[in-house]
């Protein structure tokens, strides 16, 4: 099986692109907004996931620990 892996440094959109999968994981997260429709398309081409977790308040740690029990592998930036 191919890892899953999410750079954090691309955009949440396209994360989302290559692994639709991700849109519930967020959203789990208390990303809700990403479920509306417009707001992937918009805001997600610019918006980063440490840069929204920023934003919500949401810890990284939080956030990697839910991605691996996910099936994804959390690239950081370098």
């Amino acid at each position: 099986m191919t890892a899953k892996i999410i750079d954090l440094t691309k955009s949440v959109y396209a994360l989302c692109q290559e692994y639709p999968e991700l849109v519930g994981v967020m959203e789990g997260l208390g990303f809700k907004e990403i479920t509306k429709p417009g707001m992937l398309n918009t805001v997600g081409r610019v918006m980063t996931i440490p840069r929204g977790a920023a934003m919500r308040g949401i810890s990284m740690e939080e956030i990697r620990s839910a991605l691996k029990a996910s099936g994804f592998e959390v690239k950081e930036p370098d």
